[in-house]
C-alpha cells in the first residue's frame, strides 16, 4: 500500500480462484464478522461506500470489486492499473476518485467505467517516483490528493496537488513539509487538515490555498486524521499513537490507546462513537468522544488497513483480501 510502512509482504501465489461471493452476516449478529474478498495474497487497502447498498473494496495489483446489495455479494471491476489501489471517495453519487500508484482515475456514472484522469511522471520530479494516498474534496470543483515522491526507498519531497474543476485537471502545490503527506480530510469549504510522517499535521482555514503546520508533539508517522467539525478531530499512527483536539489543532492531545500497534484507520460516527484499526487486526472503540479507547474482538490477525462507516454498518479491509464487517 504505502511504501513507508513496510506492510506488504510478496509473495508468489497461484491464484485458483477469481473474485467470489461473501456472505453478510445474519441481521441479528451484532460485532465484527471476517469474510474474505478476492485472489488469495492480495491485500485490501482502502473501502468507500456510497450509501447502504453500493460499495467498493480495492488494494493490490489493480483489484477492485464491487457491491450492490450491501455486501452480499461482490464483483470484479476493471480498472486500467496494475498498481495497487490505496484510496477511493465520492464527492457526489455520479463522481468518484481512486488513486493507484501515480496516477488519478475517475468516474462520472457512479463506479460503472473508470478513466485515468491524470498521472504524474518522474521527469516531473526530479526523475523521483510519485505515489499518491488520498483524495479528499472541499466542494463541488475544489479537491486535493497527497502522497510523496522518492527515489528507492527514500522519499525525497511531499505530494500535494488540487483540482478547482472537478477533477479534470490538478495542479501542484507546496507544502510546508517535505516529508510523506498520507491522510486529508475536510469538514467544510474553507477548513482541511492533512497527516504524514515526522508527526506532521498541516491545516488550512482558507479553503487550501495556505496549508500551516500545527505542533503534533509526536515523530511518529501519522496514517489517518478524522474532524467531526472544525474543532474536534482525531489523528492515529505508529506505536499506537492516538492524538485528539477540541480547538481546531490549536493542541493536539494524546490519548492513552493501551496498544503499541500501529494504527492506521480512524473514524468517528457520531460525536461519542468512534473506532479505531490497525495492524495485527487490532480494532479500538470509544463512546466517550475519544478521551478512552478499549480493544474489540476482531476475529482476525491480519492487518487493517482501512475503516468506513455508513450509518449503522462498519467495514474494515486488509491484509490477504480480510474484510470484516460490522453492524450495530
Amino acid at each position: 500500500m504505502r511504501t513507508s510502512t513496510g506492510k506488504k509482504v510478496g509473495l508468489a501465489i497461484t491464484i485458483v480462484a477469481l473474485f467470489f461471493c461473501c456472505a453478510a452476516p445474519a441481521r441479528a449478529q451484532v460485532g465484527w464478522v471476517a469474510n474474505k474478498i478476492g485472489p488469495a495474497g492480495k491485500d485490501l487497502n482502502t473501502v468507500y461506500f456510497l450509501d447502504s447498498k453500493r460499495g467498493w473494496v480495492a488494494g493490490d495489483n489493480g483489484l477492485l470489486s464491487r457491491t450492490d446489495d450491501g455486501g452480499r455479494t461482490w464483483a470484479k471491476q476493471t480498472v486500467d492499473t496494475k498498481d495497487g489501489i490505496n484510496d477511493i471517495y465520492f464527492r457526489s453519487k455520479e463522481d468518484g476518485f481512486l488513486l493507484a500508484g501515480n496516477a488519478i482515475f475517475m468516474t462520472r456514472d457512479s463506479g460503472n467505467r473508470w478513466s485515468e484522469a491524470r498521472r504524474f511522471l518522474p521527469s516531473e520530479f526530479q526523475g523521483a517516483a510519485v505515489e499518491l494516498y488520498s483524495v479528499r474534496f472541499s466542494s463541488k470543483k475544489k479537491g486535493w490528493v497527497v502522497g510523496s515522491a522518492s527515489k528507492g526507498d527514500i522519499i525525497t519531497d511531499s505530494i500535494l496537488v488540487f483540482t478547482d474543476d472537478g477533477g479534470d485537471t490538478w495542479q501542484r502545490q507546496r507544502a510546508p513539509s517535505r516529508a510523506e503527506l498520507i491522510h486529508l480530510d475536510f469538514v467544510d469549504d474553507k477548513h482541511g487538515w492533512i497527516v504524514g510522517a515526522e508527526g506532521a499535521i498541516l491545516h488550512t482555514f482558507d479553503g487550501g490555498q495556505s496549508w500551516n503546520r500545527q505542533r503534533s508533539d509526536t515523530k511518529a508517522t501519522l496514517y489517518h486524521i478524522d474532524f467531526r467539525n472544525d474543532k474536534n478531530g482525531w489523528a492515529v499512527g505508529e506505536r499506537g499513537t492516538v492524538l485528539r483536539t477540541m480547538d481546531g489543532g490549536e493542541s493536539w492531545l494524546p490519548v492513552e490507546s493501551k496498544v503499541r500497534s500501529t494504527l492506521l484507520s480512524v473514524q468517528f460516527v457520531s460525536d461519542d462513537d468512534g473506532w479505531i484499526v490497525g495492524r495485527g487486526g487490532v480494532v479500538l472503540r470509544s463512546d466517550d468522544g475519544g478521551r478512552s479507547w478499549l480493544q474489540q474482538e476482531s476475529a482476525t490477525k491480519q492487518n487493517l488497513y482501512a475503516l468506513h462507516f455508513q450509518k449503522k454498518t462498519g467495514w474494515a479491509v486488509g491484509g490477504d483480501g480480510v474484510v470484516l464487517r460490522y453492524e450495530r
